[in-house]
């Protein structure tokens, strides 16, 4: 399955809830790249859009603000 909810994600990448709702908010991961919203109003992780931005192919979108993406790498080790 291409889309599998955020505590799916979480058991299948190593990312916490968290880490992976952060990286949303936080703009490193873009909607219609990493996520997408389901017409239910949940949010969907695209297990291929996340390997494709492991992977170093995409840049992070830093569309909030909030972080660098330098910032983010570093601060995303950690979570």
């Amino acid at each position: 399955m291409k889309y599998v909810t955020i505590s799916k994600a979480a058991e299948q990448s190593g990312y916490s809830e968290k880490a992976i709702r952060r990286k949303i908010e936080d703009g490193v991961w873009t909607q219609n790249r990493q996520w997408r919203k389901a017409p239910d109003g949940r949010i969907l992780i695209d297990l291929q859009g996340v390997e494709t931005w492991a992977e170093g192919q995409l840049e992070p979108s830093n569309r909030s603000g909030r972080r660098s993406a330098s910032s983010s790498r570093s601060a995303g080790a950690a979570a």
